[in-house]
């Protein structure tokens, strides 16, 4: 690199780095993934328990009870 040769040593290093570098690109990516997913499946869980309690209000439209 820039005038200098490199023996196997240092290739086997530069290499063994880069090869690092892309693992954890890769690590970095599925871990934003698994957020993101999660997040979509937590705000859609909580969309639908809303629904189920009769709004986003928590269902103050309700007088409790099952008679009303």
């Amino acid at each position: 690199m820039f005038g200098q040769t490199l023996d196997g040593q240092q290739l086997f290093g530069l290499i063994s780095l880069l090869t690092l570098l892309a693992f954890w690109i890769l690590v970095w990516r599925r871990d934003r993934q698994a957020t993101r997913w999660f997040r979509e499946w937590a705000t859609r869980r909580q969309a639908e328990r809303q629904a189920r309690e009769g709004g986003p209000d928590g269902g103050s439209g309700s007088h409790g009870g099952p008679w009303g």
